[in-house]
């Protein structure tokens, strides 16, 4: 009699076991929390705000903080919780959607460099190399100035910018990838170029542009909040942890509550989402342990 095995797929063993090894830092945990904590607080934002972040009141222009107005009241009287709660919304969604575009436009450019190599390794090095010279804040705000001002303009502008550092990245782990057997062995069975690059190379080259991916998130958040400072991210009255900051430099000595609680969020979701990727560096690193 054959005895069967029941139990976990294999295919989630990989899985538990990333999880279990991340759940032993407590710093990628806090991290973590953090981000799920903003995350939610963003979609439960019209339950959670206090008060209609655009209502404006002249009887309760910036009051400080009380019981009425947790974070108190900005200059046209407009509740700053709320405003952060919505402001939430903008800065997460620009750092997710421009990590996104950074990443549809760089994985394959990176795939396609590192694989094929040649004249297209050389063309698209050197584009790479020229987007690196200029530096990423001031690639973005020119690109956004171009655009023209809006969260969405900056959104692209944001991932273009950082499309360079996928291409990179993804080109030099392909060059790791692309000799080991199992590539070999799929490319002596037949298998035509895309399927070893989809099925083969791929997956296996994830792991660091995860980490890479959670880390430019907490880089977009700065730059689209740097951004709407100067007025081409977010427009105004729609809030934005940026514009918030902008209109606060006018008020800092009558008040400064006003600075005090949108800069204190990008502060504490960029180190939430720093804190993450140095624990999934940790974790998906195939060398450590």
């Amino acid at each position: 009699m054959v005895a069967v095995s029941v139990g976990v797929d294999d295919t989630t063993r990989p899985r538990a076991t990333a999880w279990q090894r991340l759940r032993r830092k407590p710093a990628a945990m806090v991290g973590l929390v953090v981000v799920l904590m903003f995350v939610g607080a963003a979609l439960a934002a019209p339950w959670l705000a206090p008060y209609d972040p655009l209502g404006t009141s002249w009887s309760r222009i910036r009051r400080p903080p009380s019981e009425l107005f947790w974070f108190g009241t900005d200059e046209l009287g407009r509740d700053i919780l709320s405003r952060i709660l919505y402001g939430a919304r903008a800065s997460l969604q620009a750092g997710v959607v421009s990590v996104a575009i950074a990443m549809v436009l760089g994985v394959p450019l990176g795939l396609i460099a590192g694989y094929a190599g040649g004249w297209s390794d050389h063309v698209i090095g050197r584009c790479t190399d020229a987007l690196l010279a200029c530096p990423f804040l001031i690639l973005a705000i020119a690109m956004a100035a171009f655009l023209g001002p809006s969260l969405t303009n900056a959104m692209i502008a944001i991932g273009i910018s950082a499309t360079p550092i996928f291409i990179r990245l993804t080109r030099a782990s392909v060059l790791g990838v692309k000799t080991e057997d199992y590539v070999e062995a799929a490319r002596a069975a037949g298998n035509p170029h895309w399927r070893i690059l989809v099925r083969h190379i791929l997956p296996n080259i994830l792991p660091p542009l995860i980490v890479q991916a959670t880390l430019t998130i907490a880089t977009a958040i700065i730059a689209e909040s740097a951004l709407s400072f100067l007025g081409l991210g977010q427009q105004p009255p729609n809030p934005s942890w940026g514009s918030m900051l902008n209109t606060a430099r006018s008020f800092m000595s009558q008040a400064p509550h006003m600075a005090v609680w949108p800069g204190l969020a990008i502060c504490v979701v960029v180190l939430a989402f720093n804190l993450l990727g140095d624990g999934l560096r940790d974790v998906l690193d195939p060398k450590d342990g």
